[in-house]
Order: C-alpha cells, then sequence, then structure tokens
C-alpha cells in the first residue's frame, strides 16, 4: 500500500461517507487488497470488503450493521488491536501490522495495513482505512480448497496481464537492436526478472547439429553453467523433442539447469525452422500453466527466433560487404603492383633495345650482352603476363588439364638446369633428393604445369632465402587414392624447405589468397604479383593433389609441399645407411 494511494482514499472517505458505503465493493478490491475495511475508534465497521466473503458465507453488509457485542468477524485480541488503532488516531501516522482474527469457528492470520482517514481541519481522527492479505488460515479442507480456488483465478488472471506486458517489453527491446547477444542478455534478464524465475538460459542451434550452445543465463543463485557451454541433445531429449517439433515442452527433476525443479523448453524458430532454445526453471509452488501462458511462451519463442534470423543475416550482410570491401582493395592493390611489375622489364627491354639501335654499344659482346639481358626481362614479363592470363581462366573455371604419366627424375632434373643458377648466384646451397628406387617413379600429372608449379615453389624459395640454402625432395605415400574415378596405388609429396626469412603464424593464411601477399605495398623488398602459390594450389588441386605451408615464424625458414598422384607404385630400395639418391649435392 502506498501512501499516495491510501491519501486519494482518505480524502474520498472525508468528503462522502455515504458515497464509500455504497461504492465499496465496487472500488476498493482495484485497490490491489484482498481485504479493505473502515471502523471508527470503538472497532465498529463502517464499510467492509474481502474476496474470500463468498467461500466463508460472510455477508459484508451483515458485518457493517452488526453492533459491537455482536460482531462475528473480530481480532482474537481485540484490546491490543483496538489500543493500536486509537494510537494511530491520535498520531496519524499509519502502521502496519499482523494479528489473528476469528469468524465462527475458523482463525485467519492477517497482514494488516492501518492508516488514519484524515478528518477536515481542526477535527480529531475518529476512522481508520484498513488494507489486508490473507497470510495463514486454520479452517476445515473445504473452505481451503474454495478459498485457493478463488486465489487461483485472481491470480491467473494478474499473470496474463502481466505475461502480456512481458510480451511486449521483449518484443520493443528487440526491435531496438541487432545484437545477437545483447538480444539474448536483454530477453533472459525480462523472463527472470518479471517471472521471479531462478533460472533461465537461451541456447543457439543449428540444423542437425547435436549440441546447443549456451549464449546468456539468468540465475538468482550460483549455477554450474557457463557462457559458450555445449548441451548434449541426447542427454537432453526434451530439448530435442522441442527443437523437433517446435512446441512446448516442460523437462522433470535430474536435468542440467535446474536438478530438482521443472524446466519449461520452448525452441525458437524462423519460417518453421529451429534456430534456438529458451529454457525457464518452473518453482514446485506456481500454478499449473495454462493454454494462454503456454500461447505467450511460444509468442516470446517466436519473437525471438525471428530476431536472431534477422541479426545472423544483418551479420552475413556485413561479413560479405567487409569481404566485398577487402576483394576490391586487394584487387586495386594488386592492379598497382601488377602494373609496377610489368613496367620493370618492360622499361630495362626499352633500354637495351635503345642501346643496340643508337650504337651505344662499345663492342659485339657488349652488344650481345644488351641482348641476353632483354630476353631476360622479355621472358620475366612473359612469365608475369602467364600467371595473370592463368589466374584469369582458373577464376573463370575454364582451366583444363590433360594429365599423363610424368617421369619424377625428368621434373627434377628440368627444375635443377633451372633454378641451380639462380641459387649459386646468391651464393645459396641447392640440393635435391629422389627417393632410392629400383625403377623409375612415375606420377600422374600435366608435366609443363608441375615445372610451373615447381619452379614458382623453387623461385619463391630463392627469392626469400638471404643464406643457407634451398633443398627439394621427395617421397612416396603409400595409401589408395581415387581421383576424377580413377584408382591410384598412392601420392608422391614434394617438399621445397628453405632457410629464409619465414612467415609469421598470424599472417600464412593470406598466402594462398589470391591478389594477396604477406607485404601488399609496392615498395616492399621482395616484388612479385602475390599469385605464385595461388596459382600453384589451384594447379595442384586440378592435377588432384594438396598443398600446405609450414613454418614457425618470421626468420625460422619455411617448406611448402605438394603431392601428386603415383601412377604406378616403384620397388623402393631401403638401405641402413641412405635411404634417399641424391641427384645433386
Amino acid at each position: 500500500m502506498t501512501i499516495t494511494a491510501n491519501s486519494q482514499l482518505l480524502n474520498l472517505f472525508s468528503q462522502n461517507r455515504k458515497a464509500i458505503n455504497t461504492q465499496t465493493d465496487y472500488m476498493l478490491p482495484t485497490q490491489g487488497a484482498e481485504l479493505v475495511y473502515t471502523q471508527d475508534g470503538s472497532g465498529r465497521y463502517l464499510t467492509f470488503y474481502w474476496q474470500h466473503s463468498e467461500v466463508l458465507g460472510l455477508n459484508p453488509d451483515d458485518i457493517v450493521d452488526e453492533f459491537d457485542n455482536k460482531q462475528t468477524f473480530f481480532p482474537v485480541d481485540k484490546v491490543a488491536y483496538l489500543e493500536r488503532v486509537q494510537q494511530i488516531l491520535t498520531s496519524l501516522v499509519p502502521e502496519k501490522l499482523q494479528c489473528w482474527f476469528s469468524y465462527g469457528q475458523e482463525l485467519f492470520e492477517l497482514e494488516l495495513a492501518i492508516a488514519p482517514i484524515m478528518p477536515k481541519l481542526g477535527k480529531a481522527a475518529t476512522t481508520v482505512l484498513v488494507m489486508g492479505r490473507l497470510v495463514q488460515a486454520k479452517v476445515n479442507s473445504a473452505t481451503i480448497d474454495a478459498m485457493a480456488t478463488k486465489a487461483t483465478q485472481t491470480d491467473l488472471a494478474e499473470r496474463s496481464q502481466q505475461h502480456q506486458k512481458l510480451v511486449t517489453r521483449i518484443t520493443k527491446n528487440i526491435r531496438r537492436n541487432l545484437d545477437l547477444d545483447i538480444i539474448w542478455q536483454q530477453t533472459v534478464d525480462s523472463l527472470g526478472k518479471v517471472l521471479r524465475l531462478e533460472h533461465c538460459i537461451i541456447c543457439s542451434y543449428q540444423p542437425s547439429c547435436p549440441k546447443v550452445q549456451v549464449k546468456a543465463q539468468y540465475h538468482q543463485q550460483e549455477s554450474t553453467l557457463v557462457l559458450s557451454q555445449e548441451i548434449d541433445l541426447a542427454s537432453h531429449p526434451a530439448f530435442a523433442q522441442a527443437l523437433a517439433t517446435l512446441e512446448p515442452m516442460v523437462m522433470e527433476g535430474h536435468n542440467t539447469l535446474c536438478p530438482q525443479q521443472k524446466v519449461l523448453v520452448v525452441a525458437t524458430s524462423y519460417q518453421d525452422q529451429a534456430n534456438g532454445l529458451v529454457a525457464l526453471s518452473l518453482r514446485d509452488e506456481c500454478y499449473p500453466l495454462t493454454e494462454s501462458e503456454i500461447e505467450l511462451a511460444k509468442e516470446v519463442a517466436d519473437q525471438l527466433g525471428t530476431a536472431i534470423a534477422h541479426a545472423t543475416l544483418y551479420k552475413e550482410l556485413e561479413a560479405a560487404r567487409q569481404k566485398a570491401e577487402d576483394a576490391s582493395r586487394l584487387k586495386s592493390e594488386f592492379l598497382a603492383n601488377v602494373s609496377h611489375e610489368i613496367r620493370t622489364p618492360l622499361n630495362g627491354m626499352i633500354g637495351f633495345l635503345k642501346l643496340i639501335l643508337e650504337g651505344m654499344a662499345d663492342d659485339p659482346e657488349e652488344q650481345d650482352q644488351f641482348l641476353k639481358e632483354a630476353h631476360h626481362l622479355s621472358i620475366h614479363l612473359l612469365n608475369i603476363i602467364n600467371d595473370i592470363l592463368d589466374i584469369a581462366k582458373i577464376e573463370a573455371g575454364k582451366m583444363e588439364l590433360d594429365c599423363a604419366p610424368v617421369q619424377l627424375a625428368e621434373l627434377f632434373s628440368d627444375v635443377d638446369n633451372f633454378m641451380r643458377p639462380q641459387a649459386q648466384m646468391r651464393n645459396l646451397s641447392f640440393q635435391m633428393q629422389l627417393p632410392n628406387t629400383s625403377d623409375e617413379i612415375i606420377v600422374q600429372g600435366n608435366y609443363q604445369r608441375l615445372l610451373q608449379v615447381m619452379l614458382n615453389l623453387v623461385g619463391n624459395a630463392i627469392k626469400f632465402t638471404q643464406e643457407g640454402g634451398i633443398t627439394i625432395s621427395a617421397d612416396i605415400v603409400i595409401k589408395k587414392a581415387k581421383f576424377q574415378e580413377q584408382q591410384y596405388p598412392g601420392m608422391v609429396r614434394v617438399r621445397v624447405a628453405d632457410t629464409g626469412i619465414g612467415v609469421s603464424l598470424d599472417k600464412q593464411d593470406k598466402l594462398f589468397q589470391l591478389f594477396s601477399q604477406v607485404d601488399g605495398s609496392r615498395t616492399r623488398q621482395y616484388g612479385g604479383t602475390g599469385l605464385g602459390l595461388a596459382i600453384s594450389q589451384k594447379l595442384v588441386e586440378a592435377m588432384g593433389g594438396e598443398v600446405h605451408f609450414y613454418s614457425l615464424g618470421e626468420g625460422l625458414g619455411s617448406t611448402v609441399t605438394f603431392t601428386v598422384p603415383l601412377y604406378q607404385q616403384p620397388v623402393i630400395v631401403s638401405t641402413s645407411d641412405n635411404d634417399f639418391q641424391n641427384i645433386i649435392c
């Protein structure tokens, strides 16, 4: 009872007592108390209302008309009660108290709030307004059942109104936000506080996933659950059934959420597809759930399911937008790098040819040197253009490879002829090793593309190595493999290891991205278009193999491996001294 509410009633009583007597049954029940009456200083009832009157067979009019010595509804300790009333009339200060009242053979413990009805100016207070509620009763079982039924109906009406307000509040919160973490937490907090729950959780769910993940929780006591914890659906059949049927389910005791209580489980969904779960603990003393409350639970779940779908879609759109912006930035950066890479050899070619045309060479030997340099630059330019054309074909899905048996030793020999001079110019060691077999190692692939891949990988190893050396090796993995409906006896794994600059762990994911480099600035030290590894990966995958990159970090060297199907299984010669034949040391 609030002072404001009392003041309004007190003024109303003092202005027109007759109006109060005629309106008690209509106005006083709206003040939120189940028992409301007015008395004078002698304890005589002036007005009386109790929501249990009909159940008890108590007539309010009879109580008001009774004389003091004929009261049937009165305090057990009447003297102490009237002394407290007189004290309140004198001090004009409202008080709360608990006392037992008697009616017939039945006793009622009531919690009362007694306030004086303020008199006109200069007059003494003579009347009190009393509001109260039933704490406990000592009555027969039939009376208890009747009172409980009446109280239950009243409470259900209040709960229904309360729950409808809750749905409205949750809906407003959902519409104001697209952050799923905030939506989840606001929803469990609202459910827990308004419904006075001991525990409530919200879980996310992915279709066909055997587990749900806790995203937000509300609890009054310490909980064993933690955010991001996964709950196995196999051990919680009610969870799985709610997700499958999209109908509310009730779990009895022995559950993860509240082991000693019932739990209401409701699946959230969007377009009839489950995307989450809400689980609410139900106190034992709660009234049974009504159909209207079940519908409200489903409405909350529907609103939340829609919010989850919209927020997820928003995140996906944001991620797609960010990805598109990154791709646009990378392509712009790539074009700048490629233009630089193309202009450099082209300017060199033009310069050397111009020197020859203008007769600037001192002798035929120097003229030959100029021509060789121009030819070398033209080959470099052709390789860059080929890379661009290859990646264009790959992106357009037009890369077609004709595969045939390839001798691995021949492939290694050509790589050695191309790359050894470059390594020697940089004072780097260069080793190539093949498994020791009694017959030739033959792989299934496209020779030119395999050569292109190896030249790319070895060229990168030389470019990024300042000291030490490069080692190219191969080993045979005897494990049946299937590619394009053909069966192969195994795979050959080729390794290109260097002692170069290495790559930090957080940047290695950029290596196989198109148009991407660990250092994307145009003035970087090593140059290149950033297409080599990406093209090599696509070519190897087109031949049924895989490419992997390994590095422990900057300054710790790198190793790139790729696999290719083994055309026929060779006879491997195993010796205790050396399992490899060194082709070039």
